[in-house]
């Protein structure tokens, strides 16, 4: 892929808009953090699936930990995954070069997503008329309808610009120093970020008692590398351990 067709970008700056106006409802919240369901878009957008979703997965790792108190994160995973996943697929760059291009895009992105809260604070004055009226319809204008347009009115127009114009300029300077210490202290960076997304999650989620199975998946995925087992694979044999799991804790706790 050379470049983005202007539908190409288009659409995926009308799904950034969509994932980050939450006119989806709750669920949008799911898709705003998880950079996998916005690199699949951009996959099924650019016909390149199987590649997107492998640098997907490497940016995933470093929002694996992330929390959003009041609803706003230090680095916007969706824009980070909409930007960096085209910039790799038009530059052919490494999963470890996509991270250290996300990581800076989604904090820019956070700012934008900063911005579009500080637009929302001239909607409130409305808000709380059709509230002191109770004003159904009003309140539905002004609590979804016009933050989404908003939402749509800034997103839709940078994200597009972005992909459209800077996506292939970030490509091909990243071409044009590729083999050089810049690229590769990106790639150790990358590998880094990736790394501590992980351990952030052991952090926030991890109990004592439960490291043992994270362990035992880590270290059974590096010796079992050789036979070429697929993730579907490991994934019921980790159904079956979860499911072992609970049988054996439930009886221990009747008993």
């Amino acid at each position: 892929m050379e470049h983005l067709t202007v539908a190409q970008a288009l659409l995926i700056a009308i799904w950034v808009a969509l994932v980050e106006s939450r006119i989806l409802g709750y669920a949008t919240l799911t898709l705003r953090f998880s950079p996998l369901m916005t690199g699949l878009m951009v996959g099924v957008i650019t016909g390149q699936v199987a590649e997107a979703m492998v640098i997907t997965a490497a940016i995933q790792l470093i929002y694996m930990g992330a929390v959003a108190p009041g609803g706003a994160l230090p680095s916007e995973p969706a824009i980070a995954a909409a930007i960096a996943v085209p910039v790799a697929l038009l530059g052919d760059l490494s999963p470890q070069e996509a991270v250290a291009i996300a990581v800076p895009v989604g904090l820019l992105g956070s700012y934008l997503y900063q911005f579009r809260f500080f637009l929302n604070t001239f909607v409130t004055r409305l808000m709380d008329k059709y509230a002191a009226e109770a004003n159904d319809k009003g309140l539905v204008l002004s609590i979804i309808v016009i933050p989404a347009i908003i939402s749509f009115c800034l997103f839709i127009p940078l994200v597009f610009i972005a992909l459209y114009f800077g996506a292939p300029v970030i490509a091909d300077f990243v071409n044009a120093i590729s083999g050089g210490r810049v690229l590769h202290v990106l790639e150790i960076v990358g590998g880094g970020l990736a790394a501590l997304g992980i351990a952030v999650i052991m952090h926030v989620i991890g109990k004592k008692s439960l490291l043992i199975f994270f362990f035992l998946a880590y270290f059974a995925s590096v010796s079992f590398a050789t036979l070429k087992i697929n993730t579907v694979t490991y994934a019921i044999f980790g159904c079956i351990l979860a499911g072992m799991y609970v049988l054996f804790t439930s009886k221990n706790a009747k008993q």
